[in-house]
């Protein structure tokens, strides 16, 4: 069955034979594409929404995969147990509620050898989140899908970092550091894409009262983006 392109760089992501689980599952189409290809032997498709996970439950079906792949409805990592998964996916959610997710479900989190994340937003800041919390990024996707960025990453298990959060973010938090250490294709477009966003911002600021301390931010952005460039061309 065919991915978006999106959804084909996740399960790009999923080490082959490990045991998923998907929450968010939105139609299930991730989960019943992995088996189908035969890179996983089961899943766990989960939804706090009973719409789409009604919706998932009848694509599984028609794929005859009932037994192969469940569905529950559950927020977060609620409805799970520990040792139940060895992937655990949550892709297209904004960056705190995931943070939400992964702190809630702290003990199954634990149990995972490995995450695929993908967030929408608050992106430098879930980076430094995972090393917070003691997982490390191990590798790093960048797909551009309907005129959308979208950056994901395969986390495990590595050692809590504690991070003040006074500390800049670095060109790592900002962009991805293996994105830019691989000179990912897509990067440079992404980069100058949010150069020109920056450069918006700061004109728009430009006669509005009391901006001084948003644009000295949006500045700093701008700061980082053209560096990451400068790197990313080997300047």
């Amino acid at each position: 069955m065919q991915l978006s392109l999106r959804l084909s760089a996740i399960a790009g992501l999923v080490t082959r034979g490990n045991r998923l689980v998907d929450v968010g599952c939105d139609h299930g189409y991730l989960p019943v594409s992995l088996y189908l290809d035969g890179r996983i032997p089961g899943a766990i498709a989960m939804d706090v929404r009973k719409g789409p996970l009604s919706r998932a439950q009848e694509h599984i079906s028609q794929y005859g995969l009932n037994a192969y792949i469940e569905t529950r409805l559950s927020d977060g990592l609620e409805a799970l147990k520990p040792g139940e998964g060895d992937t655990l996916v949550i892709a297209g959610m904004g960056g705190p509620l995931m943070e939400r997710i992964l702190i809630d479900g702290a003990e199954v989190r634990e149990s995972f050898q490995e995450m695929i994340l993908q967030p929408q937003s608050d992106i430098p800041h879930f980076r430094r989140f995972v090393r917070e919390i003691g997982w490390q990024i191990a590798d790093e996707e960048l797909v551009l899908e309907d005129g959308k960025f979208y950056p994901m990453m395969k986390v495990i298990h590595g050692e809590k970092k504690h991070i003040s959060a006074d500390v800049p973010y670095t060109l790592s938090e900002w962009f991805g550091g293996i994105l830019l250490e691989r000179k990912h294709p897509l990067l440079k477009e992404y980069l100058e894409r949010e150069l020109r966003i920056r450069n918006d911002i700061l004109e728009k600021l430009k006669n509005a009262p009391n901006a001084e301390k948003r644009m000295g931010e949006i500045e700093e952005e701008k700061q980082a983006i053209i560096t990451a460039l400068e790197e990313y061309e080997g300047i």
